[in-house]
């Protein structure tokens, strides 16, 4: 009888979630292989070593937040106003772990720490910049409004979650979507 391997995405997807529960330090072999309910020893039928999954749940972190989401975006098809409330959407949903707030600011997180991971972060983020500025450049005729109007979107997927304020008789949701409409003006 055949024993079945876990799947490799497993392996990522258990490591990015112990990446965004405590950074890179929570990345372990012998933990993930418990959460996941497996011997170690499968891992290395995968990966050479932690650096080399931890490589992997970056690269598949990238591509995640930058092709992956730009697809999901274009394939819906629209003009740019369409594409960025659907960009907006998903942006917002945190539907996956891959995706989500936790990966993202655990990532931004290491990236203060480690240069490589710095530099990956700034091609992550200069991807997600050059297609806001696509799409916003489309209805925009000033550069300094598109370049206003990307900052203020990317600010707002990044910072939202750090801001506690209230806003008066209105909801974050509330303010949020004005903020859209704001932006898709």
């Amino acid at each position: 009888m055949a024993i079945a391997r876990t799947p490799r995405g497993k392996w990522i997807e258990e490591g990015l979630r112990a990446l965004s529960a405590g950074g890179p330090e929570a990345v372990r072999i012998e933990s993930l292989a418990q959460s996941l309910g497996v011997s170690k020893g499968g891992f290395y039928g995968y990966f050479r070593n932690r650096d080399a999954l931890l490589t992997e749940i970056l690269d598949t972190w990238e591509r995640e937040v930058t092709e992956n989401v730009i697809e999901r975006v274009e394939n819906g098809g629209g003009d740019a106003r369409t594409k960025l409330g659907r960009l907006f959407t998903i942006a917002g949903s945190g539907d996956s772990p891959m995706t989500g707030t936790a990966a993202e600011l655990a990532i931004r997180d290491w990236a203060r720490r480690d240069e490589t991971v710095a530099e990956r972060l700034k091609r992550v983020d200069n991807r997600r910049m050059d297609y806001l500025r696509a799409l916003f450049g489309s209805f925009c005729p000033d550069e300094e409004d598109v370049e206003v109007r990307c900052l203020i979107t990317f600010s707002l997927r990044i910072g939202n979650h750090f801001i506690a304020a209230d806003h008066g008789a209105h909801t974050r949701a509330e303010v949020l979507e004005l903020t859209r409409k704001w932006l898709l003006r």
